[in-house]
């Protein structure tokens, strides 16, 4: 709970900061808005993940492709994969306790659903602002080191369903390339976006 509250007063800092800067930049209106598309776009990042049952943030790799289904809204069917090792503390009487160490792997894939709020914050043709939310599975696989015949399910609370929610934003180098930051509750990445 402690980390959902640092993570929504990191966005809601993050997002007052860009506020002020497009209200007060009369550059920012000049551009034209209304018919701005954002799908056909491939975002690959690499990132932060964040989960409570391992103590630790890990790196992740993150691959998405979106779609534009409406005016400020897409849908981007992603995956991403990370992997980290970690200890179990288990024995019994056959085998001493002791930690035990294992690697896991996780897969999550599903589909990102994001609205840009760039016409409602003015903001001008080199950035997009958005907000959104991942639904999907997250595949999981545990590799043990030899002589651990305990409990093999470590991720205690992390069910196979996968939710994420985001808040991000992208800086346009060029009509075909950009650079983003998205923020969320699950893995935080930085990337490029690739515009088709």
């Amino acid at each position: 709970m402690k980390s959902l509250l640092r993570i929504s007063k990191i966005i809601s800092i993050y997002f007052s900061f860009f506020l002020l800067i497009f209200s007060t930049n009369p550059l920012a209106a000049q551009s034209d808005r209304h018919n701005e598309q954002f799908g056909n776009t491939l975002n690959l990042g690499l990132g932060i993940g964040y989960y409570g049952y391992i103590t630790k943030s890990t790196p992740a790799f993150h691959a998405d492709y979106e779609f534009q289904v409406a005016n400020n809204f897409t849908l981007a069917p992603f995956i991403t994969f990370y992997t980290f090792q970690n200890s179990y503390y288990w024995g019994n009487p056959n085998y001493p306790y002791r930690n035990y160490s294992y690697r896991q792997s996780v897969i999550p894939i599903g589909v990102k659903a994001t609205y840009y709020f760039d016409k409602l914050l003015e903001a001008g043709n080199k950035w997009d602002f958005y907000l959104a939310g991942s639904l999907g599975l997250a595949l999981r696989r545990n590799t043990w080191e030899s002589g651990y015949y305990g409990e093999t399910n470590v991720s205690r609370g992390a069910g196979n369903l996968y939710i994420d929610i985001h808040a991000g934003t992208e800086y346009h180098i060029n009509e075909r390339l950009g650079l983003f930051v998205d923020l969320s509750t699950g893995i935080s990445t930085i990337g490029a976006a690739i515009h088709f």
